[in-house]
């Protein structure tokens, strides 16, 4: 194969190539950056010759429609989006991997608005001085939750850093043994409590802790005792734990002990009125007395990624005049998008509806019927490979929230003639938008829960071009 390098065309060859401007055109793309392509080209062919790896089948191969052919192939690969768009087929509602909270499209229009425009977020427009971001929402999750005081950080793991970075860094804190849960990532509270420089103290057991041995664990070191809420997992059988308002009566007879309450999904609508679940409300959690609590804006919640804290006022502005406030802080994207999210929930129920989750969580099963019905006349009507089912089946929250909670719903079980649900399940992966299914009994299942009317055609086409 040495014998070809010869044959490798130079770059300054390449720049004279009519195929060049061709490419930058096609493409929109700078000389330099269309330059540096190819040399990259040049230099995989060179190195696919010296290990002797590449194919020739001409006695003059052409080198240069080559370089141009496999240069264009990489540039379109780059040019497309890293962060898709992608069909939710699988009827997880919080679903991690698909990026949970769908935005309302209120906190959309104000993202984009505070995105493409200069903003006040760090300036007070009447008193023409610099302000602080964490005045920007703070009244509306005051208003939200009953609290004094609140301030946002980047995720609920934030959160739990800054809060025992701040108010336990080398004191002790009480944890109860059933609550030191892992979750997504192998993010550990136990190892964030250690990272954080609090001391853990391990109370209880894995299944039962009492109230007495919070009492016993308490010493002149204890700065907190923490409760979090095991979101991501549920212990059924021989357990017990102790209530909020049992652990607030405890701290308040240590003036030096604060209480903290870790909700992680965190609340604001009552999902159990719909007979999903049983999680806890902020403002309830906040109305039993605990002096601070946390909880994710991008799940129950419906916002956009971030970790909400709100509690007593003199607690909160410490945690703002901490040098990690600055460094877990959100962007005004961020800031935007969570203000109208918290906009619809004080706006009332029938704005709550409309944010996404919220709507999606709590959609009725035989509306879910009526669009998955719809979508099997279409396909079945369109192409005859298919083989598709209305069935009955049950949705997942997701989101390492409500474990164990499923809610009934109705699928699209589908079939191809010559295609296994693998398959099938990848074609659709591959098609634009990407379509994520999941498989049951060897057939690919879509879950309408989390699929729009609008997004009816776009799914249409995915099976259809997978054919």
């Amino acid at each position: 194969m040495k014998q070809y390098l010869r044959l490798l065309p130079a770059v300054h060859e390449l720049q004279k190539d009519p195929r060049f401007e061709t490419l930058k055109k096609k493409f929109d793309l700078h000389e330099m950056q269309l330059t540096e392509f190819l040399q990259q080209e040049v230099g995989s062919l060179r190195k696919s010759l010296l290990a002797e790896e590449a194919l020739i089948e001409k006695a003059t191969p052409d080198f240069t429609g080559q370089i141009f052919k496999s240069a264009e192939i990489h540039i379109q690969i780059w040019q497309e989006d890293r962060l898709e768009r992608v069909i939710n087929g699988t009827g997880t509602v919080l679903h991690t991997n698909l990026g949970r909270s769908r935005l309302s499209d209120a906190a959309i229009a104000h993202v984009v608005r505070t995105a493409e425009n200069y903003s006040n977020l760090e300036y007070q427009l009447v008193a023409g001085k610099r302000g602080s971001r964490h005045q920007i929402i703070e009244d509306l999750v005051v208003q939200a939750t009953g609290a004094e005081a609140a301030m946002v950080v980047n995720n609920n793991a934030a959160a739990v850093f800054l809060i025992l970075s701040a108010l336990a860094k080398k004191q002790e804190v009480i944890v109860s043994r059933g609550q030191l849960v892992e979750i997504g990532g192998s993010f550990r509270v136990s190892s964030i409590m250690e990272e954080s420089g609090a001391r853990l103290v391990e109370v209880g057991t894995t299944n039962k802790t009492h109230l007495v041995d919070y009492e016993q664990a308490i010493t002149e070191e204890t700065a907190m005792m923490m409760k979090v809420h095991t979101s991501n997992f549920k212990m059924i059988g021989f357990t017990e734990t102790v209530e909020t308002a049992k652990l607030v009566e405890l701290t308040g007879k240590h003036q030096h002990v604060i209480f903290y309450e870790d909700l992680g999904s965190g609340a604001l609508y009552d999902f159990k009125q719909h007979g999903i679940g049983d999680e806890p409300l902020v403002r309830e959690v906040i109305e039993s007395g605990v002096d601070l609590v946390s909880f994710s804006g991008d799940k129950l919640l419906g916002g956009p990624q971030a970790g909400l804290i709100a509690g007593k006022k003199e607690l909160v502005e410490r945690l703002k005049k901490h040098q990690l406030a600055r460094v877990l802080r959100v962007d005004k994207m961020t800031l935007a998008a969570m203000e109208e999210t918290l906009k619809s929930y004080l706006a009332g129920a029938e704005k709550i509806a409309e944010l996404p989750t919220i709507r999606d969580i709590i959609r009725p099963a035989e509306d879910i019927k009526v669009q998955a019905q719809l979508f099997i006349r279409n396909l079945q009507s369109k192409s005859s490979n298919y083989h598709s089912e209305l069935q009955e089946s049950t949705s997942q929250i997701g989101g390492g929230t409500m474990p164990g909670v499923e809610i009934p719903t109705y699928i699209a079980a589908i079939t191809h003639k010559r295609l296994s649900a693998a398959q099938l399940s990848l074609c659709l992966r591959k098609v634009k938008p990407a379509i994520v299914s999941r498989i049951q009994e060897d057939q690919v299942c879509i879950d309408f829960r989390t699929i729009n009317f609008s997004e009816l055609d776009d799914l249409l086409a995915g099976f259809i071009a997978c054919q």
